[in-house]
């Protein structure tokens, strides 16, 4: 696929800066661009970058217009990353067309689900009875999406995934002395809101009584868990194989890096961002940045470190007890 540059500006605004005729035949990075390429300058620690890159086109924002200029066609816009993104959209569109509306043959919809009909069920599909899938929504082949649960509208669900699995709930029992687990039936469901994208193998479990509940515009990775009574507010995002487990509550507009764990029954602020591999081991009352992770080191230096922190609390305490002997009046 080739095209103008004038069609891409006509398609997604912007200040077009150059040849509008030069043809562009793919998306790239500053350093691997080649001339028939259209790059992205949106992370001011790549602007020396600008100069030695071989792209055609360059989208940036109004702060180096001029520098882009002097080196050819450059697009200008307020925000290059979120233009980056329409443009890899509207790239995508024109190159591969989209799955047709409707049921694929081989899927299995429960008589009783309601499924819009510009959505997409893709191969292999199991939607269970009382369903309801929005309009424009599209799950990728083997989805399964068990009974009573919801799926809004323009939604994007990733092979693999499994919406409304029993959540973890065994009640500990002892018979005669005999040690078991009482399952605990899962009577709720899964709410998800419009516009939400949900990536392969991701698992989110119903409730135990109420819905697991997943807001507008959220976009889950890969490989995530998500446990029963969970919710998670609109336009958070987490990256993959995070844990978020039951009966947690996830404010707006959060992030959690990959891999990063929230314990159950926690609840984070709006606007709290977890650094990747942390453990969220306590509510957090207070938007911010938020890191857990013991930093990475050699191992032996690791090792000595580890046993230093072992021992804080004890230390705590004996500089607490020398303190107070400091303050305590002598007697004379």
């Amino acid at each position: 696929m080739e095209v103008a540059l004038r069609e891409i500006a006509g398609q997604l605004g912007g200040e077009l800066i150059g040849d509008g005729e030069l043809r562009i035949a793919r998306i790239a990075t500053l350093e691997g661009a080649t001339p028939d390429a259209i790059a992205f300058l949106a992370n001011p620690k790549y602007r020396a970058q600008l100069a030695s890159t071989r792209a055609g086109c360059v989208i940036v924002g109004p702060a180096v217009r001029d520098e882009a200029a002097a080196r050819g066609a450059a697009i200008v816009t307020p925000d290059p990353y979120a233009y980056y993104a329409r443009l890899t959209q509207w790239w995508l569109r024109s190159m591969r067309p989209q799955a047709a509306a409707g049921i694929h043959p081989s899927a299995v919809v429960d008589p009783s689900a309601e499924v819009a009909p510009d959505a997409v069920i893709g191969p292999l599909c199991v939607i269970g009875a009382g369903v309801r899938i929005g309009a424009g929504t599209r799950l990728a082949a083997r989805v399964t999406v068990y009974d009573g649960c919801t799926i809004g509208a323009r939604c994007i669900v990733h092979s693999g995934v499994v919406i409304g699995a029993d959540g973890f709930g065994f009640a500990p029992v002892k018979d005669d002395g005999a040690f078991r687990y009482e399952k605990i039936e899962q009577l709720g469901g899964v709410r998800i809101g419009d516009e939400v994208e949900i990536g392969a193998n991701t698992c989110i479990d119903r409730g135990a009584l109420d819905d697991t509940v997943i807001e507008d515009g959220v976009k889950l990775d890969n490989l995530i868990q998500v446990g029963h009574n969970v919710h998670i507010g609109a336009h958070s995002a987490m990256a993959g194989c995070v844990g978020i487990a039951g009966s947690a509550v996830i404010g707006k507009r959060c992030t959690v890096g990959g891999g990063a764990i929230v314990l159950g029954h926690l609840t984070l602020a709006d606007d709290v961002h977890i650094s990747a591999a942390s453990v969220v081991m306590r509510s957090i009352r207070q938007s911010g940045q938020y890191s857990g992770v013991f930093p990475i080191d050699d191992n032996a230096a690791w090792e000595k470190n580890a046993a230093t922190l072992r021992q804080l609390h004890t230390l705590r305490e004996r500089i607490r007890a020398l303190e107070k002997n400091e303050t305590t009046p002598r007697q004379s």
